[in-house]
């Protein structure tokens, strides 16, 4: 009976010591830290939520589901950590003699809330009761600092996405990366572009600084549906390759500087969900983009009086050799959110595996 007390009392301490690490890890850890039971978490909300999405018949509606699920996986995180923890104390209790297991669980949910409506007399099962109060408060001190920075994080995100998207409105009938660069053209600021280019070399590094830190904020979609943070990435890296393959314009650093700091971030965030690419892909390997898609863009560029380099097929291998560095990642991000229909990007089937979200547990 004393080795039975001993190896539930030590289990439960573990659950316990576990549930935390994973509330830290998710937290505290300015490091993409894998943690079972937050991927768990996610995991089986996802799926549950993408299975009332596709019982919609219309796409706003199924799209609202979506919208629904980050905040909602956000805030049952407490409930899962003070489930672990409650879980793992009451095996402690009971391991100190609290009888029967109801009064220990009773118990350990009094000393996690703080409420003190139940509690004991001896001195190791005050301890215990003490140390799980302090965690209880320390979850939810957890809470209210995690909310702010995500949605901060979130808000810093949107608004240059939804510059971006505006800026690529209403631009003739002109593909999503093709858009932006007609729009400066038409209003002779085309070789201003530096200034765009240095703005989204620092949206990339935020992005891979904070997606990677709270992986959470990955599937938050934008406040419009049509919109997307995925999508936009790609618009944003594919206008870049344009302007440096195709554009009769002084060669600009800054826009090749952005592709690569783009390609990394977006590689870094698959790295975390252990989506599959080739990290030093050849200029010749084959990409999503088809070289018609390509000349319908050069000869767009062309009849709208921009500067198109001479040779058209070397425009074409030069675009190719950009694209094949983020080419796979953007897609499969982009499949993985189920991201709204985008030029390029979303518009194009591909075969993503199930991220091996699990391969770093610990």
């Amino acid at each position: 009976m004393i080795v039975v007390r001993v190896i539930i009392g030590v289990l439960g301490g573990l659950v316990a010591l576990a549930t935390l690490g994973s509330a830290i890890r998710t937290v505290v850890v300015p490091r993409g830290e894998q943690s079972f039971l937050a991927n768990a978490t996610v995991l089986s909300l996802r799926q549950v939520f993408n299975w009332v999405a596709n019982r919609r018949g219309d796409w706003n509606k199924a799209e609202a589901v979506r919208a629904r699920f980050a905040p909602v996986a956000l805030m049952t995180f407490p409930f899962v950590w003070a489930c672990g923890v409650i879980l793992g104390c009451s095996g402690v209790f009971w391991a100190l003699g609290v009888r029967p297991y109801q009064d220990a669980v009773v118990l350990s949910g009094s000393s996690l809330t703080t409420l003190g409506f139940r509690s004991t007399n001896d001195f190791p099962t005050l301890a215990v009761e003490i140390a799980e109060g302090i965690v209880g408060l320390g979850l939810v001190a957890l809470l209210i600092s995690f909310l702010p920075t995500i949605y901060a994080a979130f808000s810093k995100r949107e608004t240059a996405v939804a510059k971006w998207d505006l800026r690529s409105m209403g631009v003739y009938s002109a593909v999503g990366p093709a858009a932006v660069l007609l729009r400066r053209h038409q209003v002779g600021s085309l070789d201003t572009m530096m200034h765009t280019w240095y703005e989204w070399e620092d949206w990339f590094a935020e992005i891979e600084e904070s997606h990677t830190s709270f992986p959470i904020l990955v599937y938050f979609r934008s406040q419009v549906p049509q919109r997307s943070w995925i999508t936009c990435a790609g618009s944003v890296l594919d206008s870049a390759s344009l302007y440096s393959s195709v554009l009769a314009v002084p060669t600009d650093p800054r826009a090749q500087l952005m592709i690569r700091t783009g390609t990394l971030s977006l590689r870094r965030i698959c790295d975390y969900f252990g989506f599959e690419y080739d990290p030093d892909p050849s200029p010749d390997d084959p990409i999503s983009i088809t070289q018609a898609e390509f000349d319908d863009v050069y000869v767009q560029f062309q009849s709208s009086g921009m500067p198109v380099v001479a040779d058209q097929q070397q425009a074409w291998r030069d675009f190719a050799g950009w694209r094949v560095n983020y080419d796979r990642p953007l897609l499969s991000l982009a499949s993985w959110l189920g991201a709204p229909k985008a030029t390029w990007c979303s518009d194009r089937p591909i075969e993503v595996r199930r991220p091996r979200i699990f391969h770093r547990l610990r």
